[in-house]
Formats: structure tokens, C-alpha cells, sequence
């Protein structure tokens, strides 16, 4: 389950067993709908692709001296568009 998925689209949701289901506080069964929920797209998203994507702070910092700063800025703005907000 996506658990992350069903918090924002279930407010209502203070529990969520993977084998029994979601919960409210009172404990009562939320139903949940499987398709939103798998069709749901975090929009935070893009940040982690870009993390995963940036060189590290040591070889960016290499590329500046090595190549300049618009050589940095060019490798950033290239993983920025690669992965838009």
C-alpha cells in the first residue's frame, strides 16, 4: 500500500495496516480507493529524482574549478530540466 498516498487523500486516516486496512481515530475501517490511490503521483516527486541526479557536492565543486562556474550551472540546469516541478 501506498501509505503516503492514502494520508493525502484520506485525511480521516490515523492508522494503516498493510493486512487489515486503514483506520480513523476511532478506529472505525476507512475504505479506500485502490485506483486513486495508485493513480495519485506525489508531487514532491521531482525533488528526489533531483537528488538522486546531482553530481556530488565533490565533483560539482571540482567542475568549478576545473571548468568555471558556467560549466556548473549548465550541469545543474540540465538535471533541472531533466526533472521540471
Amino acid at each position: 500500500m501506498n501509505h503516503k498516498a492514502i494520508y493525502k487523500l484520506y485525511p480521516q486516516v490515523t492508522s494503516i495496516d498493510d493486512t487489515v486496512g486503514a483506520f480513523d481515530a476511532d478506529g472505525n475501517q476507512v475504505t479506500i480507493d485502490m485506483d486513486a490511490v495508485n493513480a495519485w503521483v506525489d508531487p514532491d516527486a521531482y525533488k528526489y529524482s533531483r537528488a538522486a541526479a546531482y553530481p556530488s557536492i565533490a565533483d560539482q565543486l571540482d567542475t568549478i574549478y576545473h571548468e568555471g562556474l558556467d560549466a556548473w550551472k549548465a550541469t545543474i540546469l540540465a538535471v533541472k530540466e531533466e526533472f521540471p516541478k
